[in-house]
């Protein structure tokens, strides 16, 4: 089984971004959405016009900076690929996201960076908070459209 990384995040994280799972690449990479890919860290870095380097306490630092909490929805998974669609099928532990919503955070709102992730926290996760779908950040989601990735965190 392959684990999934630490949740990001502290008592003052007001938003929560929830992946399904790091891809093969992240997981050599050791950190979050470390396809460099992946629009995941140019589309924040764009939306709150900052810079993001490669460096894992950078990104860190960025998240906590602007209340933002990340994790997976998947904690552990035999997947040997990246691909969602055989995350959803492969064996997997669903994390519990317990403690990165009130009252051991500020979080008012949880968004999935694409469809499995959604998917898989509606089937095992019950909270009264809204649950925002977002189109992933995958590059091999042609239909992202970074204007729903705006207009969402900044309200």
């Amino acid at each position: 089984m392959h684990q999934g990384f630490p949740a990001v995040y502290n008592k003052d994280s007001k938003i929560l971004i929830l992946g399904s799972f790091p891809s093969v690449k992240s997981r050599m990479e050791g950190f979050y959405y470390g396809n460099k890919q992946n629009r995941f860290w140019k589309t924040l870095a764009k939306i709150f016009n900052e810079t993001i380097t490669d460096e894992i306490e950078n990104k860190k630092a960025f998240l906590l900076k602007y209340g933002i909490a990340l994790y997976d929805v998947v904690e552990e998974s035999d997947l040997t690929g990246s691909a969602d669609n055989s995350l959803e099928k492969s064996k997997k532990k669903i994390a519990d996201i317990s403690f990165l919503l009130p009252p051991h955070t500020k979080v008012k709102k949880i968004f999935c960076n694409g469809k499995t992730a959604y998917n898989l926290l509606m089937q095992n996760v019950t909270t009264t908070l809204p649950i925002i779908y977002l189109p992933s950040t995958s590059s091999a989601n042609p239909k992202f459209d970074f204007e729903i990735w705006r207009k969402e965190l900044l309200q």
